[in-house]
């Protein structure tokens, strides 16, 4: 068979020739709709979807293109707790009372845990001992009581309150039986211990007998007899100290003995000072 048979009849119209579909050109002058950021050239959907993302017109817009909202410089204006001098000072005083009462919290679970040596302890804490009672002097009268204090600015701080409003003592002093080492517990002691003495005696007489005259002589004194290693652990004189400035340190300092307490606690120093020079023989 031949080729040429297989050909179509003469006559028959040939079937049209297929052109090749080419994409829309976009009116953006781009080779395809593809690239085109407009999506005009794009057919159905694409178009709506391309429309749907155009920027919002009206008040929609204006929203957008506002700037954010500032603070007024009326909302960020100082508040003040007070509204005079006098006030003032109140709010101070409260603020270095709760300072004062932290600060020996923290110093003396320091000292438990052995984390500060006995002798900065003890100076450290007879600082904050000294300025405990003379804020507290001051302020007693704007202020119930510390522990009322504590409770309304929810302090939880017992070894604070037991040092500064019971005791009044380093714990060194009030718990020492043995001198420490390089306490100077020789003869420098003795002499220390002979001078608080008479220091004691000599301003009962001349009228001394303020809380805040005769509680640091008496605190010195303590001291001094804690440094001598030749004296008893239980000395009957330190007690008797102990128990004088106990008793002295919860009042104010502005308070004054009477004539009764003057010549009992004068008669409780002489006869301890003469049972401590017979004793150190």
């Amino acid at each position: 068979m031949h080729l040429h048979s297989l050909a179509s009849p003469a006559g028959a119209a040939a079937p049209p020739a297929k052109r090749s579909e080419s994409p829309p050109r976009c009116l953006c002058a781009h080779r395809s709709p593809r690239s085109c950021s407009s999506g005009r050239g794009r057919r159905g959907g694409s178009g709506r979807r391309a429309r749907s993302r155009r920027a919002p017109h009206g008040p929609a817009r204006a929203a957008l293109a506002a700037p954010p909202a500032t603070m007024s410089s009326s909302s960020l204006a100082e508040v003040k707790l007070w509204a005079n001098s006098k006030e003032q000072e109140k709010y101070e005083n409260l603020a270095d009372l709760f300072a004062i009462i932290k600060a020996t919290e923290r110093l003396e679970r320091a000292y438990v845990r052995d984390d500060v040596t006995a002798p900065e302890y003890e100076g450290a804490c007879e600082k904050l001992i000294a300025q405990f009672r003379v804020l507290w002097g001051s302020m007693r009268d704007g202020v119930p009581g510390i522990e009322a204090f504590m409770q309304e600015y929810h302090m939880q701080c017992p070894m604070a309150y037991n040092r500064l409003v019971k005791v009044g003592l380093p714990a060194t002093i009030e718990h020492r039986k043995q001198p420490a080492e390089g306490g100077g517990g020789g003869a420098r002691a003795v002499a220390e211990t002979v001078q608080h003495f008479i220091t004691a005696m000599d301003s009962l007489k001349l009228n001394l007998v303020a809380v805040d005259q005769i509680c640091p002589i008496l605190s010195d004194l303590i001291s001094s007899m804690s440094k001598i290693a030749t004296l008893p652990p239980e000395f009957a004189p330190k007690a008797k100290a102990k128990g004088w400035y106990s008793r002295l340190y919860g009042q104010p300092a502005s308070y004054e003995l009477g004539e009764d307490e003057v010549r009992q606690l004068l008669f409780d120093l002489e006869s301890s000072y003469n049972e401590f020079i017979s004793t150190i023989k």
